[in-house]
């Protein structure tokens, strides 16, 4: 079992599903947020005042999957989100040594479905 987190630009997120869906991938837990890479921010003028802005918005989406899954969720992730520019985001891919489906009880890799 391995969990994928991904971070990716805002405006990609309907892309990235769409291709995760076409991947069979269908259960995720997506949450808004902050942070800065490659690019590191930007500066602005608000009422004549210069702000820097490094702490950009961001899409994190985190999905649990069994190990024949691992590559067409991480092929799809990267197909939806990849643009060619720095700030495209970035994917961690973690190993887990259990899940338990909390409605069942079921342990493994049935948990995770």
């Amino acid at each position: 079992m391995k969990l994928i987190t991904a971070l990716i630009q805002p405006h990609k997120l309907s892309d990235v599903k769409k291709a995760l869906f076409e991947a069979n991938v269908t259960k995720m837990t997506v949450s808004n947020a902050l942070g800065c890479g490659a690019q590191g921010g930007y500066t602005e003028s608000y009422r004549g005042a210069i702000e820097e802005v490094n702490l950009l918005k961001k899409i994190k989406i985190e999905i649990a999957v069994n190990d024949d899954f691992v590559d067409p969720t991480i092929k799809a992730i990267i197909s939806g989100a990849r643009t060619g520019n720095i700030g495209d985001g970035k994917i961690f891919i973690q190993t887990r040594s259990d899940c338990i489906r909390i409605r069942t009880g079921e342990k493994g890799s049935v948990a995770i479905g």
